[in-house]
């Protein structure tokens, strides 16, 4: 083999030392540079969609933060309509119950006077009819009805007694 050969290694160590050079070359002025070129370009790139990223971050929390504020005021307003209507509610509730409290009233008082009229007028017939009670009974104790004046007297004493 002539790898093995001494007197064949200096040729061999300049050809080597040519192809290494040529070599190196090329990868100094033309792969590394491209290479370079690449990773530049593919750090850009990177560095371009952290920042869009962080842009986006920041408006997904602003667009959280505005949901949030409107969701807020939502609640508020939602509340107070809420309020309003049991407000309204309530101020009708009492004007239909004060209405209702002066119907009952005014038909209570009515009721009250009829039960009094009748009421008087069933104690003028009570009072009429204890009169004759007493008379018939009296007449058929003693035999004779004593006066009809007399009667209406003692009723009278014995209905305030």
């Amino acid at each position: 083999m002539p790898q093995l050969v001494p007197e064949d290694w200096a040729p061999q160590i300049i050809w080597l030392l040519i192809s290494f050079g040529l070599l190196y070359l090329l990868m100094v002025y033309v792969a590394l540079p491209r290479i370079g070129t690449v990773i530049e370009a593919r750090a850009d790139h990177i560095a371009k969609d952290l920042a869009a990223a962080e842009a986006l971050r920041r408006e997904t929390a602003e667009a959280i933060a505005a949901y949030e504020q409107a969701l807020a005021e939502a609640k508020q307003k939602a509340h107070a309509i809420v309020e309003e209507g049991r407000a309204k509610l309530k101020a009708e509730t009492n004007a239909e119950r004060a209405k209702l409290d002066k119907e009952l009233a005014k038909r209570i008082a009515e009721a009250e006077a009829r039960i009094d009229k009748a009421k008087n007028a069933a104690m003028k017939d009570v009072n009429a009819v204890a009169v004759d009670v007493a008379s018939d009974i009296v007449r058929r104790l003693i035999g004779t009805a004593p006066a009809k004046v007399e009667i209406e007297k003692a009723v009278e004493a014995a209905r305030k007694a």
